[in-house]
């Protein structure tokens, strides 16, 4: 159904909007004579996104009788703990539950009803806070198996589906078209560059489990054997990555992500061109290619990752005052072609623990998680190429032990981890008596690895 209004809205074609409208008649018609107690029973198995499509279509159409078959698929059970924010979700299966709250949103965009939005915005921090680990993705063996806040001893092969950082994604986007509250992009760079790039290898197969325990390697679909929702999710969410670097609120423009890109708003008359090596370069470059003059205010990120040494200059002269780490900086003036905006990001090493074991933690250098290189994976493809699941962890070798580091968790990062090489990003860290190459996650190839240490206070008593 979310095909054919793409089919629709995108192509304009009548037809595929008049079969999306026939299967929302059958969906609506088919709860008839089933009770509430049986509908609920039945709503416990994954269905997708039924909640945002219908709510989408009745956007399309102005009618109501789809927010009406909307409210049919939602869950009480699961939606009133949120409201009354509840953590409710131990033992749910993460990524049936999570388009349910995409759903939630969309019902508030469309309707108005700001419970909704209070469901939406309450879950999406709970997950990112007490449930999520550093790569911007949670789940294990596909559920939230744990109380809140407690991930101790959840590391291992089936880590983060990789599904669930797609539609935490979706959600953080229409989230942050709320607020404009830059928290919510920075949580959407931190699965774009640890959770998703990287997940897709050369000949497009694409990963299901993230494994985060140490020792564990990518291991991607077969091209012939296996399709899991991963792939068909990969596919689709791969191909659509600028989706987000810009953002409008009437006629101010948002710069959320520094990739780069180009931005023609033909219907402001507004152009920009975005020149940026990030994340090897600290920072980015805004070039104002609009073909006449224009008072705007543009919008950049200042993200929490980066320090007080963040700077930003116009045709060469840096502005006095900058917005803090973790908000937008608003600059309004009339724009002239050929103005140049230079943003300096500065980059700091820090870590961050596994929530529930404060001694286990993982470290970031910007917002890239960097990994040990525990050497060269398994060359054996049913270990690469996965045909079923089941089966090749029947054959996975345990997991390694972390590796240790002798520093109190409450350490600078800087004193266990040094940068190497800030333009190739390479550092190295010391621990287990000696040092091990550390790499960004997103570069990660056949290596095994490890996301996590284990830490170590030298005034540890044996």
């Amino acid at each position: 159904m979310a095909g054919l209004l793409d089919i629709y809205t995108l192509a304009g074609n009548t037809d595929a909007l008049q079969i999306a409208e026939g299967m929302a008649q059958w969906a609506g018609e088919y709860w008839w004579g089933i009770s509430t107690e049986q509908r609920m029973r039945m709503l416990r198995t994954e269905y997708g996104g039924m909640n945002e499509v219908l709510v989408n279509l009745a956007a399309i159409t102005k009618k109501q009788q789809y927010i009406d078959t909307a409210h049919v698929f939602e869950q009480p059970g699961f939606l009133d703990p949120l409201a009354a924010r509840r953590d409710e979700l131990q033992g749910l299966h993460a990524n049936t539950h999570v388009p349910k709250i995409i759903g939630a949103a969309r019902m508030y965009e469309v309707t108005g009803d700001r419970r909704y939005r209070q469901i939406a915005e309450y879950f999406l921090e709970e997950v990112l806070t007490a449930r999520n680990y550093v790569i911007g993705n949670t789940s294990l063996d596909e559920h939230w198996r744990t109380a809140p806040g407690q991930l101790k001893g959840t590391l291992g092969w089936t880590n983060a589906e990789c599904c669930v950082a797609y539609n935490l994604m979706k959600l953080e986007r229409l989230v942050f078209g709320w607020s404009g509250d830059a928290h919510w992009m920075d949580a959407y760079e931190r699965a774009l560059f640890n959770c998703r790039l990287g997940t897709q290898n050369s000949e497009g197969l694409k990963q299901y489990f993230f494994p985060l325990a140490a020792g564990y390697w990518r291991a991607f679909n077969s091209p012939e054997e296996s399709f899991w929702c991963c792939t068909g999710s990969g596919a689709e969410e791969f191909a659509k990555f600028a989706d987000t670097i810009y953002f409008r609120r009437g006629d101010d423009l948002y710069v959320n992500q520094f990739i780069d890109s180009t931005l023609d708003w033909k219907q402001e008359g507004f152009a920009v061109e975005q020149v940026t090596q990030f994340p090897r370069e600290q920072g980015t470059t805004l070039k104002i290619t609009s073909s006449r003059p224009v008072a705007r205010t543009i919008h950049v990120r200042i993200p929490g990752w980066t320090t007080e040494e963040a700077g930003v200059k116009i045709n060469g002269r840096a502005l006095e005052a900058i917005a803090d780490p973790g908000s937008y900086l608003a600059i309004h003036r009339v724009w002239q072609v050929g103005d140049i905006i230079t943003v300096s990001l500065p980059m700091v090493l820090h870590h961050e623990s596994l929530p529930g074991d404060e001694a286990v933690v993982a470290a970031l250098y910007g917002p890239l998680v960097l990994s040990a290189d525990l050497g060269e994976a398994p060359r054996d493809e049913a270990f690469r190429i996965i045909h079923s699941g089941d089966t090749v962890r029947k054959k996975l070798p345990s997991a390694e032990p972390l590796p240790k580091v002798a520093a109190d968790p409450n350490a600078e990062t800087d004193q266990w981890i040094q940068v190497d090489s800030k333009q190739d990003l390479r550092f190295s860290a010391a621990g287990d008596g000696g040092k091990r190459p550390l790499i960004p996650l997103y570069l990660v190839g056949n290596q095994r690895y490890s996301v996590y240490w284990q830490m170590e206070s030298p005034n540890k008593q044996s």
